[in-house]
């Protein structure tokens, strides 16, 4: 007598990913809604400020905050509020610019690093070299060198960023490397940048957008120091440090120069490290998940990223 076999039931995967990721926890939302905000009102600063950020009024200097001026006025009698949603702008575009182009240069060099072993020999020794330097010292000299611009503060700021990037990806490409599925391919003949589109990139991606939170936050505060000290954009330019910097010669008598840009880059900054923090337990769990044995419903792990 024959007997039907029944197929195995299958259990669907689930990971965090599936879930809402912002919105995981209260202190993550709150943490998106107040970035959200900041990235709006800095987007919509044209239409948001009710006067000209850059328009000097020396009648109306030092003004408390009123009907006409919510904020008050600073030292020229610019509008704070005003110069802190443009100031937004350049310090959000930092950030971001800087985690944009430190994730793009660190991923190459990591990538082959950590395939070719003589190419790691020496371009590792290269990137210690810059770890060993204080990143707002050598953002200082690169500015001092080169002048105060908007380009030329974001490479400032992205340079002592590449190594950590670097290393990072490095090490995943080491572990991924000896995978089978790499080996495999490798045996095949594939090309090599086959092997890393393929293989090796996949498996940076989540590390990777970790990393750039981390980057952009630091980013924004260390151009925030470097308009602080003098060493950033020209003062007129109006971002969060320059705000503060200018603020400081009046503090005891108009502290809320500083207190105002200062709490919005707190928040900004703040908000953009609980997203990241979040961002690295979500992936902490997924590759937990995905090992031999996790909590994926099945009795082996998961397919690697860009498995052949």
């Amino acid at each position: 007598m024959a007997v039907e076999t029944l197929p195995k039931p299958t259990i669907p995967i689930t990971t965090p990913w599936r879930g809402a990721f912002l919105t995981s926890t209260p202190v993550i939302t709150a943490a998106t809604v107040c970035l959200a905000l900041v990235i709006a009102s800095a987007i919509a600063a044209p239409w948001l400020s009710p006067h000209d950020p850059l328009l000097l009024a020396p009648a109306q200097r030092l003004k408390p905050a009123s009907a006409q001026f919510w904020l008050g006025t600073d030292g020229y009698g610019r509008d704070v509020l005003s110069r802190i949603l443009y100031g937004g702008r350049v310090s959000l575009l930092i950030g971001l610019g800087s985690a944009i182009f430190s994730i793009g240069i660190g991923l190459a060099i990591g990538l082959v690093s950590g395939f070719f072993k003589w190419v790691d020999a020496v371009m590792m020794r290269v990137m210690d070299g810059l770890m060993a330097i204080p990143s707002i010292l050598l953002a200082i000299a690169v500015v001092s060198l080169s002048g105060a611009s908007l380009m030329t503060v974001m490479v400032a700021i992205t340079i002592p960023e590449i190594p950590r990037v670097a290393r990072l990806v490095r090490s995943v490409v080491l572990s991924t490397r000896e995978e089978p599925y790499v080996e495999a391919a490798i045996s095949l003949g594939s090309s090599l940048p086959k092997i890393m589109r393929r293989h090796l990139m996949p498996n940076t991606i989540a590390p990777l957008i970790v990393q750039g939170t981390y980057v952009c936050a630091s980013a924004i505060l260390t151009e925030a120091i470097l308009s602080f000290l003098g060493a950033g954009i020209s003062p007129e330019t109006p971002t969060w440090g320059n705000i503060m910097a200018e603020g400081r010669a009046y503090f005891q008598i108009k502290p809320s120069l500083i207190f105002w840009p200062g709490l919005v880059l707190s928040i900004a900054i703040l908000s953009v490290n609980l997203i990241g923090d979040a961002a690295r337990d979500l992936d902490d769990a997924l590759q937990a998940a995905s090992a031999p044995g996790g909590s994926d419903g099945r009795d082996g792990g998961l397919e690697p990223c860009g498995g052949g």
